[in-house]
């Protein structure tokens, strides 16, 4: 189920009894991280924040310290590591991952918590809100998104908007069955997997998106990094629809070895000889492939449904949010 809310939520009441933690991952954003603390204190009062320093090379741990934020810090580089490193260490009821460089409107952050509280939800998708003519996008990552969107909304059967978003909310039991495999920039597409794959209750909610702090510059590269993001989702293809991927390879090895059959056999029933031993061997061995290729699929998906099981078990052994 994903649900798209196109008005805001109400605000969540008796937040004082929920545990709620911001996951802010950095990496040299010092001129940006104060004022992100600093929001999402106005925001959300109780949260405790925590902000994950990925090594960087400036203040940004200083300044965040400074600002009134947890400091903690992850040695081995990329988003990935920092989000799999802070879900492991934090406990709480409501986990809120946005990045460090006041991108994301946090004045969103109530009305998405509260969505997730009011669902309930596990998962609330921050969907950016951007104006065409004023686009805030680098070039290239608009059309990047969009088509990396329609892909895997078609491959895993449920539409998506804003796969790469930063900025998301999550339950307990979402982030503790979350294996969390990924290194960099691509945890938000296996975050968007792992929630089609579970079939948790989500939503979407939009929430404001601007430019980044004046003196800090992404550490996005449109092209390494969307052929990364690619290369994760046929990955995760692979492990998630076994019999979709393999069937594939399976269904072209046999048409192509059929294509090199059909002369050899309609020379056979006519002659009863094979003068074209090469090409029967060839169209024998692609159909043989293709079967094992089909088998393969078969087992695997049942490797899937096991896997798939075991994080339902862990997902089931902690309460929907209240």
């Amino acid at each position: 189920m994903n649900d798209t809310v196109k008005r805001p939520a109400a605000a969540f009441e008796n937040i004082e009894d929920l545990r709620i933690a911001a996951i802010v991952p950095c990496y040299d954003e010092e001129a940006a991280i104060a004022k992100v603390v600093a929001d999402l204190r106005a925001a959300v009062p109780p949260m405790e924040i925590y902000v994950y320093d990925n090594n960087s090379d400036d203040n940004t741990s200083a300044v965040a310290e400074a600002a009134g934020a947890v400091v903690r810090f992850e040695e081995r580089k990329g988003k990935g590591n920092v989000v799999r490193r802070a879900f492991a260490d934090i406990d709480a009821d409501v986990y809120v991952m946005i990045d460090g460089d006041d991108t994301y409107d946090t004045a969103d952050l109530p009305a998405m918590i509260g969505l997730l509280l009011k669902g309930p939800y596990d998962h609330v998708l921050g969907c950016r809100q951007d104006d065409a003519e004023d686009s805030k996008y680098r070039p290239g990552h608009a059309a990047g998104n969009r088509m990396f969107n329609r892909f895997v909304s078609w491959i895993f059967g449920e539409r998506v908007t804003d796969m790469l978003s930063g900025y998301r909310v999550f339950s307990r039991r979402f982030v503790k069955s979350f294996p969390a495999t990924s290194r960099e920039f691509e945890i938000e597409t296996e975050l968007t997997v792992h929630n089609m794959s579970l079939r948790v209750p989500n939503a979407e909610h939009p929430c404001g998106f601007r430019d980044r702090a004046e003196g800090t510059e992404s550490k996005l590269n449109t092209f390494s990094d969307g052929f990364k993001i690619l290369h994760l989702i046929i990955s995760l293809v692979r492990h998630e629809r076994p019999v979709f991927f393999y069937g594939i390879w399976s269904a072209l090895c046999v048409l192509v070895g059929l294509l090199v059959g059909v002369p050899v056999i309609a020379e056979f029933s006519r002659t009863h000889l094979v003068p074209k031993l090469p090409s029967a061997l060839l169209a024998t061995g692609l159909v043989l492939i293709g079967v094992v290729l089909w088998m393969l699929g078969q087992i695997l998906e049942g490797i899937r449904r096991n896997r798939h099981e075991e994080a339902r078990l862990v997902y089931l052994q902690y309460p929907a949010p209240r």
